[in-house]
């Protein structure tokens, strides 16, 4: 394999072992397995060198050729239900190294169906855009769900106020932004996650996407969420 121009490759974990949905990568999601939407948005950017699909599944590894990705050896580490993603794709970039070239990896979950083209291009741009090559992470603003209030129960019944400064009488619309990190779309240069293991390196910045770009589909419910997302989505356009 002769790398590109860009030097970037996207890899989309997807292992085959999902508890809380069966097959969860590539169950149906509107017509096709939902790994084919990651796969076809990475596609479609027109970012990559290289669109790899690093799973430890045949069924899975079928699929994802089949829409386009390329899955050059199945996942031999790091399969398991506790391991962080990012080691599963260190370890993945790490063989890939052996049969290609490559600067920058791009992450790409394959839960998140709802994540475009343009949210994976505007990420990558703000990415190149630091002089630094600071790692990026995808992330959402918190909605009706707002962390400021949160309490944590004890175990006896009571609870615990977490930001009890927020609780102080100041309104929702004075009080910070605040982010949660989503799976959708992880950039980083090959040199600094090899060396960290993670994208949460040194100085890793939280870039925006908006909250129907980043839903991350874990359980059930997430799942239905994401499902009526896609139509309300569809229904406005």
């Amino acid at each position: 394999m002769e790398v590109g121009q860009s030097g970037r490759i996207a890899i989309i974990p997807a292992r085959g072992g999902s508890k809380r949905i069966h097959k969860k990568n590539i169950i149906d999601f509107f017509g096709e397995p939902m790994i084919a939407w990651t796969i076809k948005a990475a596609l479609t950017s027109g970012l990559f060198d290289g669109v790899y699909v690093n799973t430890d599944d045949e069924e899975i590894a079928d699929i994802a050729k089949s829409f386009g990705a390329d899955v050059p050896f199945l996942r031999k580490a790091h399969a398991d239900d506790f391991s962080p993603v990012s080691l599963a794709t260190v370890s993945f970039a790490r063989e890939l190294k052996l049969i290609s070239s490559f600067n920058v990896v791009v992450q790409l979950m394959a839960n998140c169906p709802l994540r475009s083209a343009l949210s994976i291009q505007s990420l990558v741009a703000s990415f190149e855009s630091d002089t630094e090559r600071n790692a990026v992470i995808s992330a959402m603003p918190f909605g009706m769900f707002n962390p400021w209030w949160a309490h944590e129960q004890e175990i006896g019944g009571g609870n615990v106020v977490l930001f009890p400064e927020a609780m102080n009488g100041r309104r929702s619309q004075d009080l910070p932004l605040l982010l949660c990190p989503t799976g959708a779309t992880w950039v980083s240069t090959w040199e600094k996650l090899e060396n960290d293991l993670t994208f949460y390196s040194r100085n890793y910045r939280l870039f925006d996407i908006g909250w129907e770009e980043g839903v991350d589909i874990d359980d059930e419910e997430d799942l239905r969420f994401a499902r009526a997302v896609f139509l309300l989505r569809k229904a406005q356009k």
